[in-house]
């Protein structure tokens, strides 16, 4: 099974990128997904969040405007979270993977934000960043309800700059020419990589000792 990762800045088009490579036929993984299952009632986050951050989960489950107001701007809290969440994200992830190769998938999109930042592309065949220009993104960001500025800025801190993620891709979807120039591009790629004669530029699933962290 291949197992591409699937990343993006926020308002590049990352996630209809990702539902463009699921109408090819591919497994899509999405990270944001299973950090919601994990903040529901009775997931697997709920309890070490609440306490490391009391009174940010109503009702069995984690509230997630407490939370985000309860971590603020802070990078300290921000790592504190981060180190209960991503070891239960990629626990869950290699598990799906795991269970999708025996059913005999033959690819798996990884659909996570913070791909880079987290170290998930140590654990993939290859990498597709989904970009476009700056004021196509800022354009796009900013016509979301209750989006700022200041809110956009503070987001795009805390990603990896398009520039390095573009660096670092093996491949690139440039959303900002239309979405079917973009849907030829993901039906290139995944022509490329079920290629039997296709080589994987990063580490294979069967290659990989234990899940990423």
């Amino acid at each position: 099974m291949i197992v591409l990762g699937l990343t993006g800045s926020i308002g590049m088009g990352k996630s209809t990128t990702a539902q463009m490579f699921a109408e090819a036929g591919a497994l899509v993984w999405n990270a944001d997904a299973a950090v919601h299952a994990l903040y529901a009632k009775g997931g697997a986050a709920v309890e070490p969040v609440f306490a490391a951050f009391p009174g940010v989960v109503v009702d069995g489950a984690v509230d997630r405007a407490r939370l985000a107001q309860a971590l603020g701007r802070d990078d300290q809290e921000f790592r504190r979270l981060e180190q209960i969440v991503h070891p239960l994200v990629a626990q869950g992830r290699m598990e799906d993977l795991l269970a999708a190769e025996r059913r005999g998938v033959k690819l798996a999109v990884l659909d996570i934000p913070l791909l880079f930042e987290t170290g998930g592309d140590a654990a993939v065949d290859a990498v597709v960043v989904v970009t476009a220009e700056a004021d196509i993104q800022a354009a796009r960001v900013l016509s979301r309800p209750g989006m700022t500025r200041e809110r956009f800025d503070a987001i795009l801190e805390r990603q990896t700059p398009d520039a390095e993620k573009r660096r670092r891709a093996d491949f690139i979807v440039d959303t900002g020419h239309g979405l079917e120039a973009a849907r030829a591009r993901v039906a290139e790629i995944v022509g490329t990589v079920l290629d039997p004669a296709w080589t994987p530029p990063r580490q294979s699933l069967s290659e990989r000792p234990e899940a990423p962290h």
